[in-house]
């Protein structure tokens, strides 16, 4: 009995095992696919990343950049109406601030007065020329008189002296006789002096006047130029907008008085954005200009793609242009990874059915596999980046007020 019981323990203990062994051997499969798929999924992704993630570079640190146009006066002035608000879309050449044309015009009036005398005064040049002509043929007839007068004189002195021997003449009257040839000879050299004179005036007034007309004249030019710089500061009080696009900021109010160049509203032109991406300094060795881009936007999300390309690589990080620029020789300096705005040129017609807006977030992925571009821009620029014409017409009516200033002044000297 004894040995009975005592042998049912020891053949228990090995049945116990074979659940542990059996419950053990799926755990381990289990790990070695979770191993196995593991390895896989890096490999997968190593791959990935090798043939395609190693052939684009990345950041997100990019934001949407464009022309801010800003409104100023040229001329001081009373604002007296305001023609558009924030938010407003304008037209190039469209009224955006009316100042008050009161002073405008009396400036103008003066200088049509002052160019209206300065065309007299030049008649007057041409008129002296006649004046001075006639004075030096008056001059002349004088000089044959004097001349004719001292030949008389003469005459007379040598016949007296003639009689001088025999008494006939006394001292006294051939005294007499040598000081009226004295005073005939003094009156010829003063008429020569005097025709001299004429003819220098005639020759100084022939120098303000010779080989120009009276619309020529450096004194009326000069006077017609302040009529055209006082026609264009009355032109001047209507201001317009150079560009077409979005008012983004107004800060002006009416009855402000301005001064030139004081920022009144500001125009965005929506066609005309880009996008400033900040790459990091590694990032930039395979960086090119022309390669492709794409682009997200946050206002849109990923659902819209905008495509571009890299249209220029900055020439310095943000620090090496802001005003105060770091200082790194000094004994608590700390390496910070810097960044170089990258300007990506955006797709017109993407830009157009997708309005983007200055300051917003992009994400922005570019396509390096094609590195055949440069590094920086070596062609200068044949066309304006950004013209307008609408300030070549404010001067186009000066002309036809300064040519009928003249005609009406200058008579028959024209």
């Amino acid at each position: 009995m004894s040995n009975t019981n005592a042998s049912a323990p020891q053949t228990a203990a090995p049945q116990q095992a074979e659940p542990v062994a059996a419950s053990s051997s799926p755990r381990k499969k289990w790990l070695f696919r979770l191993t196995g798929l593991v390895v896989v999924l890096g490999a997968a992704y190593g791959i990935y990343d090798w043939m395609v993630n190693s052939h684009f570079e990345e950041t997100d640190n990019a934001y949407v950049q464009g022309n801010i146009v800003q409104i100023a006066p040229q001329t001081a002035g009373t604002v007296q109406s305001i023609m558009a608000d924030d938010t407003d879309y304008v037209k190039e050449g469209q009224i955006m601030v009316r100042l008050d044309p009161a002073d405008a015009k009396v400036a103008f009036e003066q200088a049509k007065a002052n160019l209206a005398q300065a065309v007299r005064q030049v008649r007057t040049l041409y008129v002296n020329n006649g004046s001075y002509t006639a004075q030096i043929a008056q001059r002349q007839a004088e000089v044959s008189k004097a001349r004719n007068d001292l030949a008389r004189a003469q005459n007379d002195l040598k016949r007296r002296q003639a009689l001088t021997g025999n008494g006939a003449v006394s001292k006294e009257e051939l005294s007499h006789a040598q000081s009226q040839v004295d005073a005939a000879q003094a009156a010829v050299t003063a008429a020569q002096a005097a025709v001299s004179t004429a003819r220098e005036q005639l020759a100084s007034n022939q120098s303000l006047t010779e080989g120009i007309s009276v619309n020529e004249h450096p004194n009326v030019q000069a006077a017609a130029a302040k009529v055209r710089e006082a026609y264009l500061a009355m032109q001047r009080v209507e201001l317009v907008s150079p560009v077409s696009g979005v008012v983004g900021k107004r800060s002006v109010q009416v009855g402000q008085r301005v001064a030139p160049g004081t920022p009144l509203m500001t125009v965005v032109p929506m066609n005309q954005l880009w996008v400033e991406a900040n790459f990091k300094e590694n990032q930039l060795r395979n960086l090119r200009l022309g390669q492709p881009v794409k682009m997200t936007a946050d206002l849109y999300g990923k659902k819209i793609e905008y495509t571009g390309t890299v249209e220029g690589l900055g020439v310095g990080t943000g620090s090496a242009f802001s005003l105060l620029p770091a200082q790194n020789a000094t004994g608590n300096w700390i390496k910070v990874v810097q960044r170089v705005p990258v300007r990506i040129a955006l797709d017109p017609k993407q830009l157009e059915e997708h309005p983007l807006r200055v300051g917003l977030s992009m994400l922005v992925d570019v396509d390096i596999q094609n590195q055949d571009g440069k590094l920086l821009a070596e062609v200068p620029r044949k066309e304006p980046l950004v013209q307008t014409n609408v300030y070549d017409v404010q001067d186009k009516g000066a002309d036809a007020v300064i040519a009928e200033v003249i005609t009406n002044n200058a008579g028959k000297h024209l």
